[in-house]
């Protein structure tokens, strides 16, 4: 593959080298020695098990008056504080089922530390093979280049498993981002997730659970990019010759497409469907100064915008009933910022730009010419510098 830099990021070029050295070493090296994931101790898992979030039908403590929890259809679902963490009430949390495109935000946690928005990739064949026949698609080409901060809306806005897979390639490949997207998954506290396929295509025993899907939703809200993307309700996606079209995200409790009619103060965060899953939905809102996260699994009733309408019931109940009801558990982490996994690269070699790079730390510099020849060696990467004129 080919990456492309503009001449105002060539102090970087070190910095994503190394920071994807980094990023790689840990699973690679899991793999050769073809470690089991080890799960928490265990006496710390017969506590989480004890907790009422692992007990089958809907767990909730009213308080006195409040109302109880809408009937909703989903196989499992959970509504949380996405501030402190707390679970306000769920049905069947932990319950594994398949979770479809929900999945990319788990892609995202992993993926976006290591890959600066500004960089320039022209697309090869190798980087879209393998896409799955019924993909959702944004369109991408092979031999034009995008920045990465196109790609991103094309997974959060449309659903593309076609900037899924370019992305997985740029952070290493296909087998590595799943490893590490299970890592990240442990090592934000989500055990019932199985990462077989990054863009939550169906694959045997691909799995998450409502709960870990919360999970994924709090900790992507508290990464300002990660916020920007999935609450984003349009952009302009890089067209051929130079043209562009718009993309509008298919999460219709956020833009009100096809008849759903918009939530007030939602702030994202990402819709799924396979014939296989189902609809899934990881929804959050903002109101009065606090904020909730539900997550929908596979409704059985009221066809493909039940999931919307289910997901709207759960919030808004949630808001009349936050301070209201004592939780049943909480999701991991609290109102602390969530854990870095193994393979996040340290903060310094992934320092995000924002528009114009030349504002870059010399990271590159200090790391050195030999550091970067080894993160070349390793990861396989052909490097070339590209004029970049702004356009």
């Amino acid at each position: 593959m080919t990456i492309g830099f503009s001449s105002r990021a060539v102090r970087s070029t070190c910095v994503l080298c190394v920071a994807g050295l980094l990023t790689l070493m840990p699973a690679a090296a899991a793999a050769r020695a073809g470690r089991p994931d080890p799960g928490p101790p265990g006496g710390q898992r017969a506590v989480e098990q004890s907790s009422p979030l692992y007990r089958s039908g809907t767990q909730v403590r009213l308080r006195h008056g409040v109302p109880g929890v809408p009937g909703v259809s989903a196989l499992s679902w959970v509504v949380a504080d996405a501030g402190t963490g707390e679970v306000l009430a769920a049905h069947d949390a932990h319950r594994e089922l398949p979770p479809a495109s929900t999945l990319k935000t788990l892609f995202a946690l992993t993926v976006l530390p290591v890959l600066p928005d500004g960089i320039r990739h022209e697309v090869s064949a190798d980087d879209l093979a393998g896409i799955g026949p019924g993909s959702s698609l944004v369109g991408v080409v092979e031999g034009q280049t995008y920045r990465v901060s196109d790609l991103w809306n094309g997974v959060f806005l449309n659903s593309g498993n076609d900037a899924v897979h370019v992305l997985a390639s740029l952070a290493g490949g296909w087998s590595a981002t799943a490893s590490r997207m299970q890592a990240e998954a442990r090592a934000l506290g989500a055990r019932d997730t199985h990462v077989r396929s990054p863009d939550g295509y169906d694959a045997p025993g691909q799995v998450s659970s409502a709960y870990d899907l919360a999970v994924f939703g709090m900790a992507g809200l508290r990464r300002p990019d990660f916020a920007r993307y999935c609450s984003r309700v349009d952009a302009m996606f890089p067209g051929r010759n130079g043209d562009a079209y718009g993309i509008m995200n298919t999460n219709r409790l956020l833009t009100g497409a096809d008849g759903v009619e918009p939530y007030p103060g939602l702030i994202g965060v990402k819709n799924g469907y396979t014939s296989n899953a189902g609809n899934t939905l990881i929804a959050a809102a903002r109101r009065d100064g606090r904020s909730l996260v539900v997550t929908v699994m596979n409704p059985q009733e009221g066809g493909g915008h039940a999931v919307y309408e289910e997901a709207r019931s759960l919030l808004d109940w949630g808001f009349e009933a936050a301070g209201r009801v004592d939780p049943v558990g909480s999701l991991p982490a609290g109102g602390a910022p969530p854990r870095k996994g193994p393979q996040a690269a340290p903060a310094a070699a992934v320092a995000r730009p924002s528009g114009d790079q030349s504002g870059w730390p010399g990271t590159g510099t200090i790391l050195g010419v030999a550091a970067l020849g080894a993160g070349v060696t390793a990861l396989g990467l052909r490097l070339r510098l590209v004029r970049d004129d702004g356009r």
